[in-house]
């Protein structure tokens, strides 16, 4: 239908133009009839159905050969799909394996780096852990293995290689430690000079024997080699020399490590502990001096100071009683120390008023008290002072630490606390005077205010029994 419709319309393309615009036509030309047209239309349609079946026959022909071939493509791109399916499948897998393979290269490494790095601290305390007198024989593999971890041109494996030997290093060391290490080294005499010798090793503790020295082998601050420290018995010096000598199958052994013979030779005298405490010990000294110079003096005094008996100066009083005066001044001469003089002086004025007997008796009083007090003061001032004096001492002796910090820093935790130490001595000495200073004043001042007491005592009595016969006179 659609092939009829293409001929009609080409044929109407074919026609002449419309009425409204005529072509110009010869005079003789024949006019076009309606019967023409159809059957030039006809002719054309039978013209086009022959090309129709001519082409039609013709894709029959060809169908069948593109058909096949249609066919045979279609199945090669199956194929084709099938082996890029199978390549994409291949491809992920292998994306896969290489993404795996290259976490797990990625993981091992992280496992070596935390290996290398495990092993390096590991040798690094096994080295804070040797003995000084031990690092002279294994400083090699323990150095090689710290310094092949900065060493930027030597590979992973290289420094894991290097670590490996020091690890296997210091297993021998401990395989090799079980039943004491010997083996040969310099270490650095008391004069200062470094000899060659024998090391053994006996856990924490080492010994050193060589040159004409042997003793214990330790560290010194500032020193990079073993220091030997000699024995001071001489029965342990000859039992060591004798071992390393091979004539001896002991060698002592001090289970302190040590400590006792460092207790030892920090212990001192008195002399030296003072003088260890500055030039502020002599003042101190001084205070010492004084308070126990006056301590002695008044305890003396005040024990030669004679109190008069109770009977005795009953009969005093009795004598007053009586009217007896001349008995009553006989009496109370006799009377010892200080109350009798006190009682005396009031005996002599008891045919005077009782104002004068009681200036009389007051002033002896007086004289008794200022006498018994006098060096009492000095010794409350020393008790004072002696502390402020060590205190002083203490502070510049810290002074004097401090700028020892400055001049050689804190590595020296011993010097420092040397330093303190004996800055804190004076403090020390200054209690030790302050404290028996503060004692003997007190004791010393509740004796003279007994002696006063007794004197007020002795005196209330007289002056009471005087106005008790002046009473019964004017009765």
């Amino acid at each position: 239908m659609n092939t009829i419709l293409a001929i009609l319309s080409f044929a109407l393309l074919q026609s002449p133009a419309s009425p409204a615009a005529p072509a110009p036509q010869a005079i003789d030309a024949p006019k076009p009839t309606f019967s023409g047209a159809a059957s030039q239309v006809e002719n054309q349609l039978a013209a086009a159905l022959n090309e129709l079946s001519v082409l039609r026959e013709r894709v029959a022909t060809e169908k069948v050969p593109l058909t096949r071939r249609i066919g045979e493509l279609e199945n090669q791109l199956i194929d084709a799909r099938q082996k890029l399916q199978q390549v994409q499948r291949v491809a992920d897998s292998r994306a896969l394996d290489l993404t795996n393979l290259s976490n797990e290269i990625k993981g091992r490494q992280e496992e070596v780096s935390y290996l290398s790095n495990l092993m390096l601290e590991y040798l690094r305390n096994a080295e804070s852990g040797m003995h000084i007198a031990e690092l002279q024989r294994w400083r090699g593999p323990l150095e090689q293995a710290r310094l092949a971890a900065d060493n930027s041109s030597l590979g992973k494996r290289d420094v894991f290689e290097k670590q490996l030997a020091a690890l296997t290093a210091t297993i021998d060391r401990l395989e090799e430690s079980f039943g004491g290490a010997r083996f040969d080294g310099t270490a650095v005499d008391p004069a200062g000079q470094v000899v060659q010798g024998k090391f053994l090793v006996l856990g924490p503790a080492a010994f050193f024997g060589g040159q004409g020295v042997t003793g214990i082998a330790e560290q010194k601050l500032g020193s990079l080699e073993p220091n030997v420290t000699p024995y001071k018995d001489p029965l342990t010096a000859k039992a060591a020399t004798d071992w390393f000598a091979g004539s001896a199958a002991t060698i002592p052994f001090d289970p302190t490590m040590g400590t006792a013979d460092k207790i030892a030779q920090s212990e001192e005298t008195l002399v030296e502990h003072f003088l260890k405490g500055g030039p502020v010990m002599w003042p101190i000294l001084g205070v010492a001096v004084i308070v126990a110079f006056v301590a002695l003096l008044k305890w003396l005094t005040m024990i030669l100071i004679r109190t008069p008996s109770r009977r005795r100066l009953q009969a005093v009083l009795k004598a007053i009683a009586d009217h007896d005066d001349a008995r009553a001044q006989e009496l109370a001469s006799k009377l010892p120390g200080p109350t009798g003089r006190m009682v005396a002086a009031g005996a002599s004025c008891l045919s005077l008023s009782r104002e004068i007997m009681e200036e009389q008796m007051f002033e002896v009083m007086q004289k008794t008290k200022s006498r018994v007090n006098s060096s009492l003061p000095l010794l409350a001032i020393s008790a004072a002072a002696a502390p402020l004096l060590g205190l002083l001492g203490t502070v510049t002796g810290i002074m004097d630490t401090f700028k020892a910090i400055e001049i050689y820093g804190t590595g020296d935790v011993k010097t420092l606390s040397g330093g303190i130490s004996e800055a804190l001595i004076t403090t020390e000495y200054g209690l030790i005077v302050a404290i028996p200073a503060l004692l003997l004043h007190a004791i010393l001042s509740a004796q003279a205010r007994g002696i006063t007491s007794s004197m007020e005592a002795a005196g209330l009595a007289f002056i009471n029994e005087y106005l008790k016969r002046g009473a019964s006179q004017g009765s």
